[in-house]
């Protein structure tokens, strides 16, 4: 059986590997007509009016808030357990991530943040966990009543919905990723969406003065879905020959690492921020004629998993479930376990408050124990796949496995 991987490139299907090899071999790999063609209908599609694309999230966080003046000595509240790409564009900007512990659902805890708000808050940060809608209504009051920015990070929840609309439509502006294993993916890319009239002029302004990657780093992306696809995957297992090439092709650059080292200490390298490439525009844009097709899938191993196992979320039709959470007590012992029906379980997203696990807490100016809840639930959290490559069969066999180990 092909490997199965929950963050590997999961989306790709046939028509994306395909799509991937011929541009390896077009000229246009850096400007073109994609990018206008992916904003254009990102935007139509969202009911936005004013979007930017970008080579990343993280590009497009740091973009926000430069536009925003976010400086030395201002502070943006963010929630305890997410991802190093959301706290290393406030640091680049010297200001200091304060941290809010979550609530069951894995978000922000609102009825914690007001506490931490201080004559130097400047803006709320709202990460919509695993595709599943933060409580915005009670944040974006916080938000109103102390004059702060609210920006959502909705690098999970693309087409995710609260109160019948989409998440990403409430704070003053939203920002989305299109990573390897996100809702629809372009192995890198982001958006910028914004809803703030005010904002518009201040965004433009930061976003004009951008290059584009080049293209170098360009052909790195393109090659990942191609040889996670048709070589590294397949051959996960068959005398460890797909982790040689994975690793032989980090090591020589013919692909790219989803986190850099200099990130798991507080660093962004100098390819963000970045303008969304032509390539990566298109594969992001072919996905996304998909995303309808992958969220409907997901919703379905999502029920399927918390019928047979139940779960940290509820379901609901407003979700995405970019992921599917479960807490356990043995989650180290389950992950080991699995590697033996090659299944790979570990994305990253657990053991730590700030993922993946190697990220420098220090670096993030994060204190342990200062968010009891997310810290316990980082620890005992696992983590199941529910991409499109995820058949009915597959998740079946995941439950059956898992009942035996837990």
């Amino acid at each position: 059986m092909k490997t199965v991987s929950i963050s590997l490139s999961p989306n790709t299907e046939k028509d994306d590997v395909c799509l991937a090899l011929k541009e390896l071999f077009v000229k246009e790999k850096i400007k073109g007509k994609s990018i206008n063609e992916f904003e254009k209908i990102f935007k139509e599609s969202l009911g936005f009016e004013k979007v930017f694309s970008l080579n990343s999230g993280r590009s497009s966080l740091l973009i926000i808030l430069k536009a925003l003046e976010i400086e030395k000595n201002d502070e943006v509240i963010v929630q305890a357990l997410t991802c190093n790409a959301v706290i290393n564009p406030i640091l680049k900007t010297g200001a200091t991530p304060i941290y809010v512990d979550i609530d069951d659902t894995l978000n922000i805890d609102p009825t914690l943040i007001e506490e931490k708000i201080t004559k130097r808050t400047k803006a709320i940060i709202i990460q919509h966990t695993f595709g599943m809608p933060a409580k915005i209504e009670e944040i974006k009051n916080i938000c109103n009543k102390h004059n702060l920015y609210l920006i959502e990070d909705c690098a999970h929840s693309l087409l995710a919905k609260y109160k019948n609309d989409y998440c990403g439509k409430f704070g003053d502006v939203s920002f989305f990723s299109f990573g390897r294993d996100k809702i629809i993916s372009s192995v890198y890319g982001g958006m910028i969406a914004v809803n703030n009239k005010n904002l518009y002029q201040q965004i433009e302004n930061a976003y004009e003065k951008l290059d584009y990657p080049d293209k170098k780093w360009v052909k790195k992306q393109i090659r990942h879905p191609i040889l996670m696809n048709l070589f590294i995957l397949p051959l996960y297992n068959f005398f460890n020959l797909g982790k040689i090439i994975l690793e032989l092709s980090l090591r020589s650059e013919t692909l790219s690492k989803a986190v850099c080292s200099l990130e798991y200490e507080g660093i962004l390298p100098d390819y963000f921020p970045r303008r969304m490439p032509n390539s990566l525009a298109k594969m992001a844009l072919n996905q996304f004629k998909k995303v309808e097709r992958f969220n409907s899938h997901r919703r379905e191993i999502a029920k399927y998993y918390k019928k047979e196992l139940g779960g940290v979320f509820e379901i609901n039709e407003n979700a995405v479930y970019l992921k599917f959470p479960l807490i356990v007590n043995n989650s180290e012992y389950i992950l080991k376990e699995f590697k033996k029906y090659n299944i790979l379980l570990e994305d990253g997203w657990t053991k730590k408050v700030i993922v993946p696990p190697k990220t420098n807490l220090k670096k993030m100016n994060y204190t342990l124990g200062e968010s009891k809840k997310a810290e316990e639930m980082s620890q005992k959290m696992l983590i199941l796949p529910t991409h499109i490559n995820i058949s009915k069969e597959i998740a079946e066999r995941i439950v059956y496995i898992l009942k035996s180990l837990i």
